[in-house]
């Protein structure tokens, strides 16, 4: 755990979990990835349930599994902290606020849909959706040590998926078998 202070799991309630993760998926706009900060924020700075390296690998974990980030990131934290019940907690309390606010849409929103303030709205929100996505990339990238040396890899991938058409899971099956023999060869030089 973090050093400055150590929580002990089983002291964190399911109540808890559901509301930290409840009050995130209520003010979060832009998906899963502009959640990232705001739940970096919560759960390694404020609670200190996870260090940066777990958040980090947790986070890694959930990019590489099929679902909704957001959902996926959500449910392995809670897991990590309090086993199946958490996981399931803090999926809830994630899912419950855009499935409320979808449902309201739905039900309202044939009244307002041609209405040129309401479309003016949607207009300047479509920007700032990107900049929420762009800023927890560029923070993940500072986190996971991304450099000049190793820049080519998210690079590579990126136009491999743009430009080629490529399936994001073989990039992440590639980078995965990359970096497993990537570490046993490099144990082995240490060793050597």
């Amino acid at each position: 755990m973090n050093n400055e202070k150590s929580v002990n799991s089983a002291d964190i309630s399911y109540w808890t979990l559901f509301k930290t993760f409840f009050s995130i998926g209520i003010v979060t706009f832009g998906g899963g990835y502009a959640m990232i900060p705001l739940i970096e924020e919560k759960v390694v700075d404020r609670y200190h349930w996870l260090d940066k390296a777990q958040f980090l690998d947790l986070i890694a974990i959930a990019q590489s599994c099929p679902g909704v980030f957001a959902i996926n990131i959500s449910t392995f934290i809670g897991y990590k902290l309090r086993k199946e019940r958490g996981g399931a907690w803090c999926a809830l309390g994630t899912g419950m606020p855009s499935f409320l606010i979808i449902l309201l849409i739905a039900m309202f929103f044939h009244r307002f849909q041609d209405n040129p303030v309401v479309a003016a709205a949607f207009a300047g929100i479509r920007p700032a959706v990107v900049a929420l996505i762009a800023v927890p990339t560029f923070n993940l990238a500072r986190s996971a040590k991304i450099n000049l040396m190793n820049a080519w890899i998210p690079i590579g991938g990126a136009l491999l998926i743009w430009l080629c058409g490529v399936n994001p899971i073989y990039i992440i099956i590639i980078a995965g078998l990359g970096g497993f023999f990537y570490g046993r060869w490099h144990d082995k030089q240490r060793r050597a």
